[in-house]
């Protein structure tokens, strides 16, 4: 398998599951500026959305959407216990969280990463993540990880959302949940690993 990413972008939640579950994967970075990947192949030829991760199959196939990547893997690994079984309320859970991290933290994030965005679209982000990031530190508040006791696909994805808010001026310290729960997370050997495979371990 081969994980198209690019450094810090959300493409760092597969990759991260790709460590977890042990997977043998390469890497190929992509220029989301000028959609040209590390090989300098036209990257819109791979993957016409045009942004990452884009996970090939090896078989033909590409898939692409971290939630729909990070739960294929999981299933694929059953072994590592990154999701619960398919069609349980477990399971439900994890895609619970998934949801409400790419549509309401992600996509509130994207603006402030935007040198196009107005400043009133800029301060509703803002205002939005005031309101939303209150209800992840509240389940943090009573167990290490989203769904409970066990690290999960929507952890990789959620710590990948948090990574950002330092790079657009986000205090996450009114919700000392989140910062425990972001030092927790990035002490796992995969997450260490894939930090510096993309050139951010500090």
């Amino acid at each position: 398998m081969k994980l198209y990413f690019s450094p810090g972008a959300c493409s760092l939640s597969p990759h991260i599951v790709l460590r977890e579950a042990g997977f043998d994967f390469t890497l190929e970075k992509v220029n989301l500026r000028n959609r040209q990947t590390a090989s300098g192949v036209d990257y819109t030829t791979i993957n016409p959305k045009g942004y990452v991760p884009a996970l090939d199959l090896g078989n033909g196939e590409l898939l692409t959407e971290g939630p729909a990547i990070v739960q294929y893997l999981a299933d694929q690994a059953p072994q590592s216990h990154l999701a619960p079984p398919c069609g349980t309320l477990e399971r439900a859970r994890v895609q619970e969280w998934l949801t409400f991290i790419g549509t309401e933290l992600h996509k509130s994030f994207s603006p402030l990463f935007n040198p196009a965005a107005s400043d009133d679209s800029k301060e509703a982000a803002r205002a939005n993540l005031a309101r939303r990031l209150p209800i992840a530190a509240q389940a943090l508040d009573s167990r290490p990880y989203l769904t409970g006791e066990t690290f999960s696909v929507a952890d990789a994805y959620l710590f990948t959302v948090l990574t950002w808010a330092g790079l657009v001026n986000v205090d996450l310290s009114p919700w000392p949940a989140l910062r425990a729960y972001q030092e927790r997370v990035g002490a796992r050997p995969s997450v260490q690993a894939a930090l510096e495979a993309e050139g951010l371990k500090r």
